[in-house]
């Protein structure tokens, strides 16, 4: 019985190591003063209309305003977050790309800069090599 116990209690262990957790896409969603503006919107109205179903902080203040969304577990890019429908207000809808002034995806930026970073840390080692075996006078 002793065995058994041990067995399982590793087994659920050695489950929670290989599952994969889903990875959530984050967005910013940067916006000019004017066209919130010339919309009649507000960015707390745009935040809160994401809020309801996804985690979102908005930023105002000296820079431009600002939504971060985060989306659990999606295959979203930025032209579909564009598309989403943001209500104005008696009845009036606008495509978010319409008022947004740029819609950026922070998971593909993050792996992009990760990826260009290891190419130029190889690249790095590679002159370095090179250099040890080529001195310059």
């Amino acid at each position: 019985m002793k065995r058994v116990a041990i067995l399982i209690v590793t087994l659920f262990c050695s489950l929670s190591v290989f599952a994969s957790e889903n990875e959530t896409k984050t967005f910013l969603v940067i916006f000019k003063s004017k066209e919130l503006k010339s919309h009649k919107v507000s960015l707390k109205e745009i935040e809160s209309q994401f809020s309801s179903v996804y985690k979102t902080k908005s930023y105002e203040g000296n820079s431009e305003p600002s939504v971060m969304i985060d989306i659990p577990a999606c295959d979203f890019d930025e032209c579909f977050l564009g598309d989403f429908l943001i209500s104005l207000g008696k009845g009036e809808e606008i495509k978010l790309q319409e008022i947004a002034f740029r819609v950026i995806d922070m998971t593909e930026s993050k792996k992009a800069l990760e990826q260009k970073l290891l190419l130029l840390s190889e690249t790095h080692k590679k002159v370095s090599k090179t250099e040890k075996v080529n001195p310059r006078p």
